[in-house]
């Protein structure tokens, strides 16, 4: 809409490709949990930031895909990965929206 196609495909790209990579490093999708307050907050964060992937959070929990909850660094990294693709997918959106707005050229 904005007619920004070489910017979209390239954050599409790279939110995608963040998300792959979690996933074949063995990181921890994230669901809903409760329990004592901390690790509420930790799985209901976790859970936000990978449900703001968007489609490939929706594919692997379709898919069943958990992930790996024995310790060690790769686990712990591929969960990182994860998370941190969502949160690209936000700043993409808040992105999009300050071009629509003019503040961004």
């Amino acid at each position: 809409m904005l007619k920004r196609h070489g910017r979209g495909a390239l954050l599409f790209f790279a939110v995608t490709m963040m998300y792959l990579f979690g996933l074949m490093m063995g990181g921890t999708v994230y669901t809903p949990r409760t329990g004592d307050m901390m690790l509420t907050l930790v799985h209901s964060g976790g859970f936000i930031c990978d449900l703001l992937s968007g489609l490939p959070y929706v594919l692997s929990v379709a898919f069943g895909y958990v992930g790996s909850d024995a310790p060690g660094l790769e686990f712990d990294y591929g969960t990182v990965f994860l998370a941190a693709a969502g949160l690209l997918n936000v700043l993409a959106m808040v992105d999009a929206y300050e071009i629509s707005i003019g503040r961004k050229e």
